[in-house]
């Protein structure tokens, strides 16, 4: 039996690089004592308030169909979100809900690219990035950015990219896996850029509502920008919501009514009992967002006060979100025997970062996703096996 090549173009180095976490999943599953931080899933349980508003959905029958491009509540309350934070306006016209942003990054590429188009994307990059692009028959082309700036991007690299075969820009602000937040000459650079050679902009924001110190800027709020960007957001990482697949993605009219001819397609409608949790997400937004992000500053502090000092590892310190670069290349090991060799002698598993892009090669990527004990622990077992590398060397 012959398969389609579809599937064949989403395969790859950047899928393959959760190997390390399904075999971290298998050994928990069979009682070993794993810290897995090799994928963003949150310890803590989803807000009460969204899981009593879903539960009582359930409870009242909300299990039929539900809007194909969301229900008009949870958009028309997006938009308004999207207006207060980007200071333009929208209305539930400009959004639809997706299942999660990874399903919404997926759906824009397939109905802006198409065959011979190419979309340039700054790596390090999120890993499901080429995989949609690759899908859509489009070519994905990397941007190198340079780790010793801090992973920050490369304007001149990523102008000299563009060729007549351009058609959009895609990019994380903040960024997984790096935790950049792009400053907003950066944006105006892209924005003008953009506005010149007519292309789309993807803003993938899905962590900005957890930036620590750096203002995020939404690209959308820039000059002439409002009409070509699209802009992806989701619940799962601000509302500890990755088992919801519930995110949206605001866009032109024109662009949504096309993303809701595929949605009727792929999706049918996100179930109404998990519209309703979102909801209430968003009306108890700014106590929730304030504690998470509260919650992963202090782990991040906490990783980074202790791995810094660990001979051999040089860690960035993120701006956002709930990841952390670690520069392992002082060990001796490449990424892939770094992480693997680690979760063999210590049962911590951590994400091979040069997976996201070549640039990132020599670097592996931590989660801040278990609480802080936990966090140190698994500090102080990658500190022993760094120290067990030096002492076999000696």
């Amino acid at each position: 039996m012959k398969f389609s090549t579809l599937v064949e173009r989403l395969q790859g180095k950047r899928t393959s690089a959760w190997e390390i976490h399904y075999a971290a999943q298998r050994a928990l599953s069979e009682g070993e004592d794993v810290i897995m931080l090799s994928v963003g899933d949150p310890d803590f349980a989803t807000p009460a308030p969204i899981v009593e508003r879903a539960v009582a959905a359930l409870r009242g029958g909300d299990t039929h169909y539900s809007e194909v491009a969301g229900r008009p509540a949870l958009r028309a309350a997006l938009a308004r979100e999207h207006t207060r934070t980007t200071g333009r306006e929208v209305t539930m016209d400009n959004v639809i809900v997706t299942a999660g942003a990874q399903n919404g990054l997926y759906a824009v590429a397939q109905c802006i690219c198409e065959a011979g188009d190419e979309v340039i994307v700054p790596e390090p990059m999120y890993l499901t990035y080429e995989a949609s692009v690759r899908a859509s028959g489009a070519t994905l082309v990397g941007v190198p950015v340079d780790s010793e700036r801090g992973f920050h991007l490369n304007l001149a690299r990523l102008e000299a990219a563009i060729t007549p075969r351009t058609k959009a820009i895609f990019f994380a602000t903040p960024c997984n896996p790096t935790g950049v937040v792009m400053p907003r000459a950066d944006l105006e650079a892209i924005a003008r850029l953009a506005c010149q050679h007519d292309l789309w902009v993807l803003a993938d924001e899905v962590y900005a509502d957890l930036v620590f110190e750096r203002e995020h800027v939404s690209i959308a709020s820039l000059e002439g920008m409002a009409e070509r960007t699209i802009t992806l957001g989701s619940f799962s990482k601000s509302h500890a919501m990755p088992g919801w697949r519930a995110g949206w993605a605001v866009a032109p009219v024109p662009l949504v009514e096309h993303l809701e001819r595929l949605a009727l397609c792929m999706l049918y409608g996100l179930p109404g009992f998990i519209q309703e949790g979102a909801l209430a997400g968003i009306e108890a937004r700014e106590a929730i967002v304030g504690e998470m992000r509260d919650v992963y500053r202090r782990r991040r502090d906490v990783v980074y006060e202790r791995l810094s000092r660990v001979p051999g590892l040089r860690c960035l310190l993120p701006e956002a979100g709930m990841f952390m670069m670690v520069d392992v290349r002082g060990t001796g090991l490449d990424t892939h025997a770094f992480t693997w060799q680690l979760f063999h002698a210590q049962k911590v598993s951590l994400l091979d970062a040069s997976a996201f892009g070549d640039t990132a090669q020599g670097f592996v990527r931590f989660g801040f996703v278990v609480d802080e004990n936990r966090l140190a622990d698994a500090c102080e077992r990658i500190a022993t096996f760094v120290a067990s590398l030096v002492a076999v060397d000696a």
